[in-house]
């Protein structure tokens, strides 16, 4: 399956056979994920990092500093306490960020080749007009605009950041009443899909099953082509693929099952991993929860937190997976 086709069984509104009406979003037994309030990147360097994003894409930075004692402890990252840090997000959605962590330059990493987060999925309002923006810039396209095959009115694009963090760039042109993609509001607006990947899918399904009550739905015997590319395999190799829906429309997680050339992703000792290194979902409250925590739940300060209590896990294909209260 091509990534055209991948973003088909979106497109369609039923993913894998599996109804994404407004009944079924509604649903008492509804996922405890409610929504995306953000994804970390780890940075070698943030200068660049911030004048990328910023000038390229639009974003405003609603927050600088260094990353605090407590707040490194909820990670369970200890040497990353007294790291500067950057939070930016699109003026349409300020409260879904994309926040930039300084970390040691990791020899070796490589995009979707390694196990955790790998891409980061956001909603744009002109493929054309950014198109033609960030041929300008030094986003590196992995990916060239093109339209979702059966459903021609959604287009996709994907781009390669300065920390080798990869982004898909997904525009809706026909009718948003009809589509589960939310409705941009800026030219790039917010997160609203992130994609893991690991070396076994049901394990990693699992995980958000048992742990967060989202649906499982079946496995595709397919992924998308960059992550074929990026593990040397060909077209014709079977990569596992699957979706699964948090709580509010338009917020959805794809899950990749890896290759046997894919590995556990390096990190320094006591960072965050480089790249697409965790993502933050919003959740009604972290007592219920049967998670293991890195650290114990605590109120953190910062825009990102407000005070709220928050906590962070290790999922099942080592992704860091950070809890933060609702109001």
């Amino acid at each position: 399956m091509t990534e055209l086709s991948r973003r088909a069984m979106i497109a369609s509104g039923t993913a894998m056979g599996v109804s994404i009406s407004g009944d079924a979003r509604a649903q008492d037994n509804a996922p405890l994920l409610i929504r995306y309030r953000g994804a970390t990147v780890g940075v070698p360097n943030l200068a660049t990092f911030e004048e990328w994003y910023v000038q390229w894409l639009g974003l405003a930075v609603r927050e600088r500093g260094n990353v605090s004692d407590a707040v490194a402890a909820s990670w369970g990252t200890p040497k990353t306490a007294g790291r500067p840090y950057l939070l930016l997000s699109p003026d349409a959605n300020p409260d879904v960020f994309i926040r930039a962590v300084e970390i040691d330059q990791v020899p070796g990493y490589k995009a979707m080749a390694t196990w955790g987060w790998n891409a980061i999925e956001i909603i744009v309002q002109d493929i054309p007009a950014l198109h033609a923006k960030l041929k300008k810039s030094p986003f590196t396209f992995i990916g060239e605009p093109a339209p979702l095959g059966r459903y021609p009115t959604i287009i996709a694009m994907q781009v390669k950041g300065p920390a080798d963090e990869v982004l898909y760039l997904t525009c809706e042109t026909g009718d948003h009443a009809k589509s589960p993609l939310p409705i941009a509001k800026s030219l790039v607006d917010r997160i609203f899909i992130m994609v893991g990947g690991g070396p076994d899918i049901v394990k990693m399904q699992g995980w958000y099953a048992d742990h967060f009550n989202m649906k499982r739905n079946a496995i595709n015997d397919a992924t998308t082509d960059i992550v074929r590319k990026a593990q040397g395999k060909t077209m014709k190799d079977p990569l596992p693929t699957t979706l699964l829906y948090l709580k509010n429309h338009g917020n959805i997680m794809q899950l990749d099952g890896y290759t046997d050339t894919s590995t556990a992703r390096p990190r320094a000792e006591g960072q965050l991993p480089p790249g697409v290194a965790m993502t933050s979902f919003a959740v009604a409250g972290l007592g219920a929860l049967k998670v293991k925590f890195q650290s114990a739940p605590a109120r953190l300060d910062g825009i990102a937190y407000a005070g709220r209590r928050a906590a962070t896990a290790i999922g099942a294909a080592t992704e860091w997976v950070e809890l933060i209260e609702e109001e």
